[in-house]
């Protein structure tokens, strides 16, 4: 499972990083940071989903209220 996060769509609500630990509040630009990943486009950041921590990538994909992060599985099917 990989997680795609768009940067620039980042509003700084932070719903994301209470739903999950990959994310963290950078309060000098007022949007979050997703740790680990790289970027793929951008301002776009992608990484791999550790095992068990799936449900968290949901959540915090579904508690974003832009919509700036998707949740793919390993066929590349996006489920989030």
């Amino acid at each position: 499972m990989r997680v795609r996060f768009d940067r620039d769509t980042c509003i700084g609500m932070y719903q994301c990083v209470a739903e999950w630990d990959a994310f963290e509040k950078d309060l000098n630009d007022g949007k979050a940071d997703l740790a680990g990943s790289e970027e793929t486009e951008p301002d776009v950041f992608e990484v791999a989903v550790p095992e068990g921590e799936e449900l968290d990538a949901k959540f915090a994909a579904r508690a974003c209220p832009v919509d700036a992060i998707e949740v793919y599985d390993d066929d590349g099917e996006q489920v989030v």
